[in-house]
């Protein structure tokens, strides 16, 4: 049965991102029976959620990863629980969002350049999508950078306590790292039986 992996990109950013790139032409060539979805997520937190609920409902008949980077690994980590799946979570935003009112008022998606507006109702909605303790350790792999200059790695560490784990010490919040880590992530999503010979 092919695997769909669901990548979820970080806050105000969009599909095209590096680290998309990096995923789609690794697994392209090392996976057979896998695809990987990145949607361009909205840049309101209502309107994504019912994007990604909507996209586990297209793909149920397969077997579903999550992935997902900084907010787009807080809503990977949410949804692989529910699910009690597979999820790679890299250099994920954690439960409740510390410093994120940061962002209340007006924003531009680095990408899209697109203007939107955060209301502490949005933050307060987010903050919901989550769980004040993570439940499905055993299906979770983290990656994560030291010097990720917006989360704190220690503080991601504490609430995954019981996931795979994996620090890279330096690097920073876009995670520098990933390159040398695809055939981790692989072994970690894929038995040996769906890799390419």
């Amino acid at each position: 049965m092919e695997t769909i992996i669901l990548y979820f990109h970080g806050f105000a950013s969009s599909s095209k991102s590096d680290k998309v790139k990096i995923l789609k032409k690794f697994f392209s060539n090392e996976i057979t029976n896998a695809k990987i979805i990145a949607p361009d997520l909205s840049n309101n937190f209502s309107e994504t959620i019912s994007q990604i609920e909507k996209l586990i409902e297209r793909y149920s008949k397969f077997e579903i990863c999550m992935m997902g980077s900084s907010l787009g690994g807080y809503y990977a980590s949410y949804f692989a629980t529910k699910l009690k799946a597979k999820a790679v979570l890299i250099n994920p935003a954690i439960y409740p969002l510390e410093g994120f009112d940061i962002y209340l008022g007006k924003n531009e998606n680095f990408s899209t350049g697109e203007e939107f507006y955060i209301t502490d109702e949005d933050i307060k909605y987010l903050r919901t999508i989550s769980y004040k303790k993570y439940k499905n350790q055993r299906n979770t792999l983290i990656l994560l950078e030291s010097n990720d200059e917006v989360l704190s790695y220690k503080n991601t560490c504490s609430y995954y306590y019981g996931s795979n784990i994996d620090i890279t010490f330096g690097g920073d919040h876009s995670y520098i790292s990933l390159s040398k880590k695809l055939n981790k992530i692989r072994n970690f999503l894929f038995k040996k039986s769906s890799l390419r010979n």
